[in-house]
């Protein structure tokens, strides 16, 4: 059985830190994130603070918790902003992933893959109608964006690893759900879906998380909705979708971040969208893009020269999804997780699987090994995101 934490009570189960009660008192104050030390003071006893400071911008980020936990003013250097300037001049790129899920609408749960552990996040402070409508997520950043509906508009909140708090997010221009979305670093692009009226979109937006600003994008050749977006190759890509209730799209979009002009792909995606089924699910691991057909159990594999896709094996065994809702198939680093529900002897769980594209068997089948699982929380996934930082 394992047991979930919350982010503030990290330092639990051997997380603490082992650091001298005796390190600092509260006296000092923080200016831009940098903690001010008084001449008695010091950060890490028997070192100069310039020194532990660099120490401490190397402790992995799933640990900040846990050094939030030591004293005050740990807490106040977490929530800063000088260690992670740090970190950035010192160059340490070391990406740590979480995996941000909800398999029960009344809150959310994250997965370290560095630890092995599941936390619960804090409880979103938005209204009844917004906790129980349909939700859509995207990891951009450091931050995770939940985008529902409340009861008058729709609207965002965003989960910021940082502070470890929920914040209502800036609005995009054209509020929508049902969209095709993708993040490449600290920016992110949602186009089409379809805006509270029912109308279908083409429009499209970018969000730079550094500014929490929605700034509007040249709107894609067709307008469509349960659709799917990525980057690869440094540029954004929509795939599947409705243009209309009947019809289903099997052309592709691409835009150029350069030039941002959008260009039509035809049959990049010959699987055909039906009203009830899931956008289709897609990862791109090392900038090669992998489907999973719901209806198959297959992974696929898209040949870019070919504009085709091949078979590349099985998924795990696992309960099935409902037309491909309930199901997440995602990047994380070099390998794709499927992360779904399961059913034994002792209850329902959600099963986190993990399969490196590198490593198939000559027989065809593929190498998934189960790299988490949380019991007692239903075999549903609702929404889930992956955040690389």
């Amino acid at each position: 059985m394992v047991t979930g934490h919350s982010f503030e009570d990290m330092a639990e189960d051997g997380d603490r830190l082992e650091v001298s009660a005796s390190v600092v008192n509260a006296r000092a104050g923080v200016n831009d994130g940098r903690i001010r030390l008084g001449s008695s003071d010091s950060l890490l006893p028997g070192l100069i603070d310039d020194v532990a400071l660099n120490c401490l911008a190397w402790v992995p980020r799933s640990d900040y918790p846990s050094l939030s936990c030591v004293n005050k003013k740990y807490n106040r250097l977490i929530k800063g902003e000088y260690l992670f300037g740090l970190r950035k001049q010192l160059g340490i790129v070391v990406v740590e992933h979480f995996v941000f899920m909800v398999c029960d609408p009344r809150g959310w749960l994250a997965f370290s893959l560095a630890k092995k552990k599941w936390m619960v996040l804090p409880k979103m402070p938005c209204d009844e109608c917004f906790n129980h409508a349909d939700k859509e997520s995207l990891a951009v950043g450091d931050e995770l964006l939940v985008f529902g509906r409340e009861l008058f508009d729709f609207a965002i909140w965003k989960y910021s690893l940082k502070f470890r708090c929920w914040i209502k997010c800036e609005g995009m221009h054209r509020p929508r759900c049902l969209f095709a979305s993708g993040s490449l670093g600290s920016i992110a692009i949602v186009a089409g879906g379809t805006d509270k009226n029912g109308n279908i979109l083409a429009s499209a937006e970018l969000y730079d998380s550094t500014w929490g600003r929605w700034e509007m994008l040249p709107s894609m050749n067709l307008p469509r909705r349960l659709c799917s977006g990525f980057f690869m190759d440094g540029k954004f890509y929509v795939i599947g979708g409705m243009s209309s209730p009947t019809a289903s799209l099997t052309c592709g979009e691409e835009f150029d971040l350069e030039t941002r002009k959008w260009r039509k792909i035809e049959g990049m995606y010959p699987n055909v969208n039906r009203a009830a089924q899931a956008p289709p699910l897609v990862a791109v691991v090392n900038n090669e893009l992998f489907t999973l057909e719901h209806h198959t159990n297959m992974v696929k594999k898209y040949e870019k020269g070919k504009n085709r896709w091949s078979v590349m094996g099985r998924l795990p065994p696992m309960t099935d999804s409902s037309n491909g809702w309930g199901l997440a198939f995602k990047p994380c680093g070099d390998e794709l997780l499927v992360v779904g529900g399961q059913r034994g002897p002792e209850g329902e769980g959600v099963v986190v699987n993990s399969w490196s594209p590198q490593s198939r068997r000559k027989d065809g089948n593929l190498e998934w090994k189960v790299v988490g699982v949380k019991e007692n929380v239903g075999v549903f996934v609702y929404n889930c995101a992956v955040m690389g930082c």
